[in-house]
């Protein structure tokens, strides 16, 4: 290879090399030393010297010339494009030599920045790269091989599918180079050569290029050879890939399957805790991708006692250390994890989010929870089959009352809430002695038994309410939830913690059931209002605000009100504009707002204000008033302003006339951020209903706003689509023919949405068809001529709508626009008698008379054998239906 013209001057190399010494000392001020070394960075040949640096300044440290490598990554990786093409070379042709350098921590950083380069240049622009690797890894000289298959791992794990590809310059694709050879080191002596080319050849997995598939057996065979291997980092790769396969290719395991359940439940033993856990994936793996249940049952009582023996707290879990954190101790920095606000989802369905994962209080994955997760999945494929021999197994442990067995017990009550949904039949007659068993173990010596059992109850708690009607069910349930109120009082935070999340689950399906018991569980709540810090007072306002979801207007008397609202509003003005822990007060305060209703009058005003003025502080220049931007303050002050108007209905008039709301929400509803608008459009629908006259003069920006949002990027902002339809179809019946002006744009956006082949969201497709409804209700003239574009589309999703005000509303759309045009909804005959079907009771007289005249009309329109012909179409009992309801 040609001498590189580029040479450095010595006094460079040194000036850079004693900035990168200075730098790693940890007294010195790295702010200097880091400006000084981005005033070197301007001059272009400065990357020319960090690669020399790592790749020839032997002289100097290796920590030294790593530094200069990492910096070197960095500045490719951002700037590599602007880098003059014969630097571009130099640094390529020196780093070449340097795979097989003899300090492995120098070839690990030049595999590294190697990675760099191929991600920025793609493999054409650097097929000599693959060259020198394929070289490297024939030569039988251990640095050179250890560097190429590091740097091949990298570049694998950045770009798999890139290398099963034709390059210019190569003569096969680099993935058909180097798989035969990868295939090779899976014997070597070496157990590095071995990790690193078992952990490459798996990044293939997902993608599978023809490669692999014509190699499957040998490496398959491969990986048998190394699933024994004496190294646990090769054995873990192992089951990885194992479990990859299970997920993404499981055929290829089909024939072998009964010797991988044999290996991974010996895997899952095996005494690196880390080879343990990745084998553990195993069985969640094995669920998900709906194997044969058969293949795992002979196994069962084995992997049972297995998973049950793992879901016992390790001696050095993380959860252990902080076991006794007492509540009179301060809340660290990391115990305050980010939070985030939920924007407001409005309409048909709108407000049914996904329940959040369980949280096992400590956030990181490992054995115990990945065996508890194994066997929850375990139980919805083999149900109660797992009975038998996990019950005897569960009670053993329980029986253990010595404190030395304290992990034993704690992990039969996790397992007890880790089957409850999948083996529920099955322990539905014993739930008063789970519960019996249960109930004792909130007041256990060990914080981690408390709260573990928290958890466990609130998994069973819709059958702890569901059997309130049976004898002792009361008893049963009280016994329940003075229980956790009791824990939610705990000294302990990580009990507080699981004691307010399983009561708040416990209120979800409680609901009415909670209200003669309102005063007493205020009183706790208020009490450990009183005490809790501020990570547990999170969760304790949300439980706060779940019991108000719950109850609803039961929660509206002055003797709960004197107990509840007097500490929050305290709080509330304790709080500085610029504080976060005013979201979840303010997420608390929205759900106490629609509980109350217009007994929220009271605390509206100065509530109503502090939420304009958090919005206006954001959105008039939050740099100016010397607040740092966070869109949160203002979708959690719009969300909560929803609450007031949905709760306070036409009374927040007063409060809307006399503030400049309408002006900010027209910014709010423009603002760049999605789910600011998400917020405004809920608001503009909310606002609509309580009092739309306050929405001029500005109505026709908003709704030109609102249908902004349904256009071709629908799919990416899913909510706010469907938050602004609802926004639309609620200010369309306020307002009648004034929104006449944006009817056809809507329509246009709504047809498509209708009719997507895409799988759209399902509350999206009802707020669609139930806003079109509403349009062609208002406005049927502009409408109804379009109709057999829509209708088609538009009966099948008005038929999944539930019974409410809403389907009326599109229900006397389809009987105004078909009174215009009968006509345009012919070809839809059938699908439009299936959605009047859907109904299970029309409560309006008027909207009953209205659709059997629509039935009748048609009757006489296609009489004859094609009214017969449509009437066979339909389902015999949906036939019947409409003949009996409609009498036709």
């Amino acid at each position: 290879m040609a001498t590189p013209v580029w040479h450095p001057q010595e006094e460079g190399v040194k000036e850079i090399c004693g900035l990168l010494q200075e730098f790693r000392q940890p007294s010195v001020d790295q702010s200097r030393i880091w400006q000084q070394l981005q005033r070197c960075s301007q001059f272009p040949d400065f990357n020319n010297y960090l690669t020399f640096i790592l790749c020839r300044a032997e002289g100097h440290s290796v920590e030294v010339r790593q530094a200069a490598g990492l910096l070197l990554k960095n500045n490719l990786k951002a700037n590599y494009q602007a880098i003059a093409p014969a630097y571009q070379h130099y640094i390529k042709a020196e780093l070449l030599p340097c795979l097989g350098s003899s300090d492995r921590h120098i070839r690990a950083t030049v595999g590294t920045v190697i990675s760099v380069v191929v991600q920025q240049v793609h493999v054409q622009g650097w097929p000599e790269i693959f060259q020198a690797i394929a070289q490297c890894l024939d030569s039988n000289d251990y640095n050179h091989m250890e560097g190429a298959l590091d740097a091949l791992s990298k570049i694998c794990e950045d770009m798999p599918v890139e290398l099963d590809s034709d390059v210019p310059g190569l003569s096969d694709r680099p993935i058909n180079v180097f798989l035969p050879r990868l295939l090779q080191f899976f014997s070597s002596q070496h157990a590095t050569l071995r990790k690193l080319s078992l952990g490459t050849v798996n990044q293939f997995i997902v993608s599978l290029p023809t490669a692999l598939f014509i190699n499957m057996d040998n490496y398959l065979q491969g990986l048998f050879s190394l699933a024994d291997d004496p190294a646990p980092e090769v054995r873990k790769l192992v089951c990885a890939a194992l479990v990859e396969l299970l997920e993404v290719q499981p055929n290829f395991l089909q024939p072998h399957m009964r010797n991988v359940i044999e290996y991974m439940l010996q895997a899952n033993q095996d005494g690196d805790e880390e080879v343990a856990l990745e084998s553990c994936e195993f069985w969640s793996a094995f669920c998900e991708a709906r194997c044969t249940p058969e293949l795992l049952r002979e196994f069962l009582p084995r992997l049972i006692t297995v998973l049950l023996t793992n879901m016992a707290y390790a001696d050095d879990d993380e959860a252990l250390v902080d076991a006794d954190d007492d509540e009179n101790g301060p809340d660290r920095d990391q115990d305050l994890k980010p939070r985030f606000h939920q924007s407001r989802v409005h309409g048909a369905d709108g407000g049914n989010e996904e329940d959040e994962e369980d949280d096992d209080i400590i956030n990181s994955w490992n054995l115990r929870k990945c065996s508890a997760a194994g066997l929850d999945i375990l139980s919805t494929v083999f149900g109660d089959e797992l009975l038998p021999v996990l019950m005897p197994l569960v009670q053993a442990n329980l029986s253990q009352p010595t404190d030395a067995a304290w992990k034993a017990r704690e992990a039969a009550v996790l397992a007890l809430g880790a089957v409850a949904e999948g083996c529920i039949n099955g322990l539905l007659p014993h739930l008063t002695q789970i519960v019996a068993f249960l109930v004792p173990l909130l007041e256990d010596k060990r914080p981690l038994v408390r709260s573990i059992t928290c958890w466990t109850l609130s998994r069973y708690s819709k059958w702890i309410v569901q059997a309130v009607g049976h004898p002792d069910g009361h008893a049963q349930f009280d016994k329940v939830l003075t229980g956790l109120l009791r824990r939610i009082l705990d000294s302990n935070k990580r009990v507080q913690e699981a004691a307010c999340s399983a009561f708040a689950t416990l209120e979800e399906e409680a609901a009415e059931e909670l209200a003669p018991r309102l005063e007493l569980i205020l009183q706790h709540l208020m009490f450990a209002f009183g005490k809790y810090q501020r990570r547990n007072l999170r969760i304790l306002y949300d439980a706060i605000g779940t019991l108000a979801d719950a109850v609803g207007s039961e929660l509206n008397e002055v003797k709960y009100l004197e107990i509840l609202m007097p500490p929050l509003i305290n709080k509330w003005q304790q709080l500085p504009d610029s504080d976060k822990d005013l979201f979840p007060l303010l997420e608390c305060f929205t759900s106490i707002a629609q509980a109350l209703g217009s007994g929220f009058s009271l605390y509206a005003e100065p509530v109503f204000v502090r939420c304009i003025n958090l919005i206006r502080t954001q959105e008039a220049d939050p740099g100016r008033a010397g607040v740092a931007y966070d869109k949160e303050f203002i979708v959690c002050s719009l969300d909560l302003l929803s609450g007031l108007a949905e709760g306070l209905g036409s009374s927040i008039e007063s409060l809307v006339s006399r503030s400049d709301l309408r002006d900010l929400l027209l910014q709010c509803c423009a603002d760049d951020a999605a789910d600011v608008r998400q917020s405004a459009l809920a608001l503009l629908g909310d606002l609509a209903k309580a009092c739309a006259v306050h929405l001029q003069p500005h109505l026709p920006d908003f709704l030109n706003l609102a249908a902004k949002q349904l256009g071709s990027e629908v799919k990416d902002n899913v909510s706010v689509a469907n938050n602004a339809c609802w926004a639309i179809g609620e200010v369309a019946v306020k307002v009648r023919q004034e929104i006449s002006p944006v009817v056809m744009n809507v329509i246009t956006c709504l047809v498509p949405i209708l009719t997507s082949t895409e799988g759209l969201n399902k509350s999206l497709l009802e707020n669609s068809a139930i806003t079109l409804g509403r349009l062609g209700w208002v406005c049927p003239d502009l409408v109804a001529p379009h109709m057999d574009h829509f209708m088609l589309a538009w009966c099948h999703a008005l038929r999944s709508i539930r019974d409410d005000v809403e389907k009326e509303d599109a229900f006397r759309g389809l009987c105004a626009m078909v009174r215009l045009n009968p006509g345009g909804a012919v070809s839809a005959f059938v699908p439009m008698c299936e959605a009047i079907g859907s109904w299970h009771e029309i409560r309006s007289a008027d909207l009953r008379s209205e659709i059997a005249q629509v039935l009748h009309g048609y009757k006489q329109l296609l009489s004859g054998p094609t009214w017969d012909q449509c009437m066979a179409a339909l389902d015999p009992p949906m036939r019947e239906k409409l003949v009996k309801k409609y009498q036709i």
